[in-house]
C-alpha cells in the first residue's frame, strides 16, 4: 500500500467507523455466537500471496463482527463505561501515524514533556494536591499507565522495594528473602481482583479487611488487622483503598484510613479507576477528601473521561520512590540531558520499556470538550442512572441494593438468588441489552451501569421496559 492508497483506504475507514458508531444501536449489542466460531472461517495459516484490500474490508462485517461484543452500543449497561470520542480516535491516529517509542525524553522529547504537562492539567482538574504535581520542579508527578492493574502493581513493587532498603539500612543482617517472606499488603475485601493479582505477581501477602455495612473499609478493621499481624512478627507495608468498587461503586473511608496508615508508615495507593473521573465535578469531588494522604493515586480516563483505551492516570507524590525501584540505565538506552534535572524518562515509572503517545488523545479531548464539556458529560450520565433507579424503586417487585452515587444501580428482584440469576440469564440471552452481576455478601445482583457516549433517557426507559418484561415472564409461574 503506497501513500496514494493509504490517502484513499483512510478515509473509506473513517467512514466505516463513522457509519459503525452510527448505526451502532441497530446492531445486537451481544453476539450470538460460540467458542470456537472464528476459526471456522478463516485459513488455518496465513496467505502466502498478498489479498485485495477490498477482501480484508468485507472480512470485517462477515467475520470480525459477528463476534464483537458492543461496549459503545447505548444499550451496553455492563461492567463501566469504556470512553470513546472522536477527538481521541483522531488523535490514536496520529499517535499511530508517528509511531515513536517513548521510553525517554530523547526517544521523542513532545511525547514525554506533553504527558507530564498533560497529566499536571488533569491532576488540576481533580484538585490534586500540588504535592502530586509535577510542575516546574515538584517532586511528584504523573504518568500514564496502561490499566489501574499495571498501577496498582507498580506502587506495590515501588512500595515493596523502598520498605526493603529502609529495613536492610537499619538491620543489615536481614536478607531480601527474609524481609519479602514477612511483608504483608491490605486492602478491603470488595478491593477489585487486580489487587490479588499485584500480591501473587509481587510475591507477597495480600490480606482482605472486611467492609462495613456500606461495604467501606473503615480505619478500626485495619487497625486490627495491623496490630494482629505486626504482633506475630509480619511487616505491614502496603494498603490498597478503593473508592468506587466494582461491586457496587462504595468509598473505602479515606479520611480514617488515609491518617492510621501516615502514623503506621504504610504506602497508601487509592485506586479509583471508574470514580475518578466524577471528582472533576464540584460536588462529587468530596469523595476524593483524604488523597492527600496518600503516596499513590491512580483513576481511568479511558473509563468514564472521554479519552479511549489505553490510558490510565497515576500520581505519585514522590517520583523517586518508583525511580528507584525499577531505574536501569544501559548505555543504549542513556543520553545527554537525562542527568539534567529537567527532564523525565518514563521508563522508569512503569513495568514495559516501550510506551506509546497516549497523551495525545488527552490533549485533543481536553481541549475539545473543555473542563465544562467534560462536567456535562459526566452529570448526564449519573442523571440517568438516578432515572433508572427512580424505575427500579416504582416497582415493589424489586430492590435497590446499594446507594446510588455516580453512575452504576445495583438492583434484584425481591427473592432467591435463583431467581435473579435467571433474570440474568434471560436478559442477556435475548441481546437487547447487556448486563453482569455482582455478589453482596450473599446476595445475587444486577448491575445497571451508564456507558455509552451516545446513551439516553429513551434507551434506559427502554431497558427498564425489556427488563421489567422478562421478570413478568419469569414470575408468572410462581403465582400460578
Amino acid at each position: 500500500m503506497n501513500t496514494s492508497e493509504f490517502r484513499r483506504r483512510g478515509k473509506e475507514m473513517v467512514d466505516y467507523m463513522a457509519d459503525y458508531l452510527e448505526g451502532i444501536e441497530r446492531r445486537p449489542v451481544y453476539p450470538a455466537v460460540e467458542p470456537g466460531y472464528l476459526r471456522t472461517l478463516i485459513p488455518s495459516s496465513a496467505p502466502e500471496e498478498p489479498e485485495a484490500y477490498e477482501d480484508i474490508l468485507g472480512d470485517i462485517e462477515r467475520i470480525i463482527m459477528p463476534g464483537v461484543t458492543h461496549w459503545h452500543s447505548p444499550y451496553f449497561f455492563a461492567y463501566f463505561p469504556t470512553a470513546s470520542s472522536y477527538p481521541a480516535l483522531l488523535a490514536d491516529m496520529l499517535c499511530g501515524a508517528i509511531g515513536c517509542i517513548g521510553f525517554s525524553w530523547a526517544a521523542s522529547p513532545a511525547c514525554t514533556e506533553l504527558e507530564t504537562v498533560m497529566m499536571d492539567w488533569l491532576g488540576k482538574m481533580l484538585q490534586l494536591p500540588d504535592a502530586f504535581l509535577a510542575g516546574s520542579a515538584g517532586m511528584g508527578g504523573g504518568v500514564i499507565q496502561g490499566s489501574a492493574s499495571e498501577a496498582t502493581l507498580v506502587a506495590l513493587l515501588a512500595a515493596r522495594t523502598k520498605v526493603t532498603r529502609q529495613l536492610q539500612a537499619t538491620f543489615p543482617e536481614l536478607t531480601q528473602a527474609a524481609i519479602m517472606e514477612r511483608l504483608v499488603a491490605y486492602s478491603s475485601d470488595q478491593a477489585h481482583s487486580s489487587v490479588e493479582r499485584a500480591g501473587l505477581i509481587g510475591g507477597v501477602k495480600l490480606k482482605a479487611i472486611p467492609s462495613d455495612g456500606n461495604f467501606a473499609m473503615r480505619a478500626s478493621a485495619l487497625q486490627e488487622a495491623l496490630e494482629r499481624d505486626k504482633a506475630s512478627g509480619l511487616i505491614p507495608f502496603f494498603v490498597v483503598a478503593t473508592l468506587g468498587t466494582t461491586n457496587c461503586c462504595s468509598f473505602d473511608n479515606l479520611l480514617e484510613v488515609g491518617p492510621l496508615c501516615n502514623k503506621e508508615r504504610v504506602w497508601l495507593h487509592i485506586d479509583a479507576a471508574y470514580a475518578g473521573s466524577a471528582f472533576i465535578c464540584p460536588e462529587f469531588r468530596h469523595l476524593l477528601d483524604g488523597v492527600e494522604f496518600a503516596d499513590s493515586f491512580n483513576f481511568n480516563p479511558h473509563k468514564w473521561l472521554l479519552v479511549n483505551f489505553d490510558c490510565s492516570a497515576m500520581w505519585v507524590k514522590q517520583r523517586t520512590d518508583l525511580i528507584g525501584a525499577f531505574k536501569l540505565d544501559p548505555v543504549y538506552l542513556m543520553h545527554g540531558h537525562q542527568d539534567s534535572g529537567l527532564i523525565t524518562d518514563y521508563r522508569h515509572w512503569q513495568i514495559p520499556l516501550g510506551r506509546r503517545f497516549r497523551s495525545l488523545k488527552m490533549w485533543f479531548v481536553f481541549r475539545t470538550y473543555g473542563v465544562k464539556g467534560l462536567q456535562a458529560y459526566i452529570r448526564k450520565h449519573v442523571q440517568l442512572a438516578r432515572e433508572f433507579e427512580s424505575l427500579v424503586r416504582q416497582d415493589p417487585r424489586f430492590e435497590i441494593c446499594m446507594e446510588v452515587i455516580l453512575g452504576l444501580v445495583c438492583f434484584r428482584l425481591k427473592g432467591s438468588n435463583q431467581l435473579n440469576e435467571t433474570l440474568l440469564k434471560r436478559i442477556n440471552g435475548a441481546r437487547k441489552i447487556h448486563l453482569v452481576p455482582c455478589h453482596l455478601r450473599d446476595k445475587f445482583v444486577l448491575r445497571f451501569a451508564i456507558c455509552s457516549r451516545e446513551v439516553e433517557s429513551a434507551h434506559v426507559q427502554q431497558a427498564w421496559e425489556h427488563i421489567r418484561e422478562l421478570a413478568e415472564d419469569i414470575l408468572k409461574p410462581e403465582r400460578a
